[in-house]
């Protein structure tokens, strides 16, 4: 590997790679919300435009191939830019230029307190009896039509949201940003998006949203599965682990998503319920969840997401150091 590239990817300084968690942490608590020339200029938003854009219906896979790598590579291309130049040799505030492109990177993919928020703010409708506040609400987090759910198919759909967002927007990224630095989880966010903008298996999208999904599917295949299993831990601590994995393994293969299926079953086997999408899959066991499930699913997520941190920042740190890099 380079000198280059392992400045780039930011091997050689955990401190700013930390850091940059640290303040794109802090970022995400403090202005969860996107507006105005916030919202217009972050990634996801310019990355799903650009490929909305330039698709076309009943395109091939390769229109869909040459869509999905040019929209990659115009955004990666700004953050290398940036990169290159908070590293700039003989720079006396180094490691505060790049702490600072890294931390806005960790703002730009991860979101954690907007998800929750979502998925309270649905929960809290239900319990106070407002369905049609709660559908509205739920209709931002999942892909279904949501008019004629009742109480139950609500508060499973954002249980369910709020179960696979885990990895689309928190535990992958971070794991790419771990290992690729702010490429990586930048890079993983916009694929994350084009699959959003383009992977659906209608007749005008399904050939060139062949790759967006593929690309998306290989990405979080690992970070899904580590989620599932952090999801049980959270939920149910060590007794019974095994027992629930084997479960786990089995109903995670009765979503047609191979990696959504991991944090969903795994949701539903902590809380105790089924998690249900009418006319595609149940998962679970028990009666569909109530209001209270969903918090019980946001404390559930909560645990997960603080052993998860501290998880990988441990292991990084073990890593760097065997490394000579800390």
């Amino acid at each position: 590997m380079s000198g280059a590239l392992v400045q780039l990817l930011l091997l050689e300084y955990p401190l700013a790679l930390l850091s940059g968690l640290a303040l794109g942490l802090l970022l995400d608590l403090a202005y969860p919300y996107h507006r105005g020339i916030a919202l217009k200029l972050h990634p996801v938003h310019t990355c799903y435009v650009y490929s909305k854009r330039l698709s076309r219906p009943y395109a091939s896979r390769l229109h869909g191939i040459a869509n999905a790598a040019s929209c990659l590579a115009i955004h990666l291309a700004v953050l290398v830019i940036l990169l290159l130049a908070s590293l700039k040799p003989g720079w006396p505030y180094l490691l505060i230029t790049t702490a600072l492109v890294a931390g806005i990177t960790v703002k730009l993919s991860v979101s954690i307190r907007l998800l929750f928020r979502e998925a309270r703010r649905t929960g809290e409708a239900l319990g106070n009896g407002e369905l049609e506040e709660a559908r509205r609400i739920v209709s931002g987090l999942v892909r279904r039509d949501t008019k004629n759910l009742g109480q139950g198919h609500v508060a499973s759909a954002a249980i369910e949201a709020l179960a696979e967002s885990l990895v689309d927007g928190i535990t992958s990224p971070l794991l790419y940003y771990f290992t690729l630095g702010p490429i990586g989880s930048l890079f993983q966010r916009l694929a994350n998006t084009l699959d959003g903008s383009l992977g659906f298996k209608d007749p005008e999208l399904v050939e060139q949203g062949w790759f967006p999904a593929k690309l998306d599917t290989l990405l979080n295949y690992i970070p899904a599965r580590i989620t599932g299993l952090l999801i049980l831990l959270a939920g149910q601590g060590s007794r019974g682990l095994h027992k629930a994995l084997v479960e786990l393994k089995r109903q995670a293969v009765l979503l047609e998503s191979r990696n959504a299926g991991w944090p969903i079953a795994a949701m539903a086997l902590s809380l105790g319920v089924k998690l249900e999408k009418k006319n595609h899959y149940t998962v679970g066991l028990g009666e569909l969840p109530s209001p209270e499930h969903v918090m019980r699913a946001l404390r559930v997520a909560r645990r997960m997401v603080i052993l998860y941190l501290v998880i990988v920042i441990s292991l990084y740190i073990l890593l760097v150091h065997a490394a000579g890099w800390l």
